[in-house]
């Protein structure tokens, strides 16, 4: 239990170096240079043409993993009761909805051609912090 708990309190360092992270690098024809787009950039350019769709991703990508982590540091240290590990794996789950947008938006630009997308580590490290949260979850629950 103790490895569990030190694994959840690195997702807590983890998870904001990855919004800060560079996801993927994308350029409209190959010509041009590739800007790097992280969690947060990402999300600034959203908030400034589409208001709904910014609240849906910070969700998805900052408040759902962030307060799953959070929870279950509670219920590891005894602070919160065992009974709220449902919700916390449907957080889970939500945070993850974020990583199928990201894959859906390279393969989309990929497959028109126009552009130029490449991933970058930040995804890997987006991905695993996700990954890594809901391992901690179920092995939290089995105990």
């Amino acid at each position: 239990m103790t490895a569990l708990r030190y694994a959840n309190l690195a997702l807590l360092v983890a998870f904001p170096i990855a919004w800060f992270a560079p996801l993927l690098r994308a350029g409209f024809l190959p010509l041009f240079g590739l800007n790097e787009i992280s969690v947060i950039s990402g999300l600034q350019a959203l908030w400034e043409t589409d208001v709904a769709l910014a609240l849906l991703v910070t969700f998805f990508a900052i408040f759902a993993p962030y307060l799953k982590t959070l929870g279950l540091a509670l219920i590891h240290f005894g602070l919160l009761r065992r009974k709220v590990l449902p919700a916390l794996d449907i957080l889970g789950k939500l945070a993850m909805a974020d990583v199928f947008l990201i894959a859906i938006y390279i393969v989309v630009i990929k497959g028109i051609g126009v552009g130029k997308v490449e991933t970058a580590w930040g995804l890997y490290l987006f991905t695993g912090c996700i990954l890594g949260s809901i391992f901690i979850s179920f092995r939290s629950r089995r105990r």
